[in-house]
């Protein structure tokens, strides 16, 4: 009895420093959570194992739609890929862009990975917590989201040209349930370049990084006349309707 009293006695002690030490290390601010500083081998390794683990379990209960390869499924899902995951999960050929460098974990190329349907829809709706992924589905009604998954099964196949010729024909940024679809088929966001070449866009105004990179801002032209514009408008506008003093004085000499 004594021995199995001493070994409970020494689990609780044994517990109740690891957990002083987990709070001291928590509290004192020593552990760098930076994202430019990666995590330890072993954190690492715990925290996918624990990503990977909750996602397959909670996958385990989906339904997965009979037929994923249908090409009009494959052709919606591009248009809302370009629109709200390329800058990070890339696209064939386009090489890494600012977010997937900065992000940490850095999110995969879906462009050259392959997806388990059930877990990628599952990691598409819920999101990942602290991890930059966005839980989708607060605005993205199922039958989208599988459409999605359709999509990202076939992109690993496709090259440049094909990948841009699938958004092309897509409906563009088109989901349903978070008023994004306004009844004439959605509306597009640009995030293929191929497009923005096709449509004559105007081509927008940037910055270069000391890489050499080139990184693009939105027009900001103004339609505001400048100021020497405006003070000639003042000008020619300036009311002039005062007369203009005459001497209508009668002066007798």
């Amino acid at each position: 009895m004594k021995t199995i009293i001493r070994t409970l006695v020494g689990i609780g002690l044994g517990t109740a420093a690891i957990a002083a030490a987990a709070a001291t290390v928590v509290y004192s601010g020593v552990y760098d959570i930076a994202a430019d500083s990666p995590h330890s081998r072993t954190v690492f390794a715990l925290l996918e194992t624990a990503r990977e683990r909750s996602v397959a379990r909670r996958a385990r209960a989906l339904q997965v739609p009979a037929v994923l390869d249908d090409p009009d499924r494959i052709r919606q899902g591009a248009g809302n890929y370009d629109a709200m995951c390329v800058s990070c999960h890339l696209a064939p050929g386009s090489g890494e862009s600012e977010l997937s460098r900065g992000l940490y974990p850095a999110p995969p190329d879906l462009s050259r990975e392959a997806v388990d349907a059930a877990s990628a829809f599952w990691t598409i709706k819920h999101g990942i917590k602290a991890s930059g992924m966005p839980a989708w589905g607060r605005s993205m009604e199922d039958e989208y989201i599988w459409n999605m998954v359709a999509f990202l099964r076939a992109l690993p196949t496709l090259d440049r040209e094909g990948y841009a010729a699938l958004v092309a024909s897509s409906e563009g940024h088109s989901h349903g349930g978070g008023g994004h679809d306004n009844g004439s088929g959605g509306h597009e966001h640009d995030g293929a370049e191929a497009r923005e070449r096709d449509s004559g866009a105007v081509e927008p105004q940037g910055h270069v990084h000391a890489d050499g990179s080139h990184h693009d801002h939105g027009s900001a032209s103004s339609t505001e006349p400048s100021m020497p514009e405006q003070a000639r408008a003042n000008d020619d506008n300036h009311d002039e309707s005062a007369p203009s003093h005459k001497d209508t004085h009668t002066h007798e000499h």
